[in-house]
């Protein structure tokens, strides 16, 4: 999966927000919410590289001390949000 370009990650408050920038994301009309694991994980993946929820559990392992059993149900998780708020192709 890549990550959709034109969008920018925000800070606000303890969370951080995704926002549509540029002509490209004109008829995006949601804002993203993410926990600061989930933002880890987008400025990792942002720069359009290809990816999938392996990677995103080894991204998850190296940062955080989880096991990779869970890393990879959360990643699962996080593609699943991601798909649907159509900002991951």
């Amino acid at each position: 999966m890549n990550a959709k370009q034109g969008f920018k990650l925000r800070p606000l408050g303890d969370e951080f927000i995704l926002l549509g920038e540029g002509i490209e994301q004109v008829n995006f009309n949601k804002m993203i919410t993410m926990n600061p694991t989930a933002a880890y994980l987008w400025q990792k993946v942002e720069d359009g590289r290809n990816f999938d929820a392996q990677q995103l559990a080894e991204l998850l392992t190296e940062e955080y001390e989880v096991d990779m059993e869970t890393a990879l149900r959360d990643a699962q998780k996080t593609l699943e949000v991601w798909l649907n708020a159509d900002i991951i192709e």
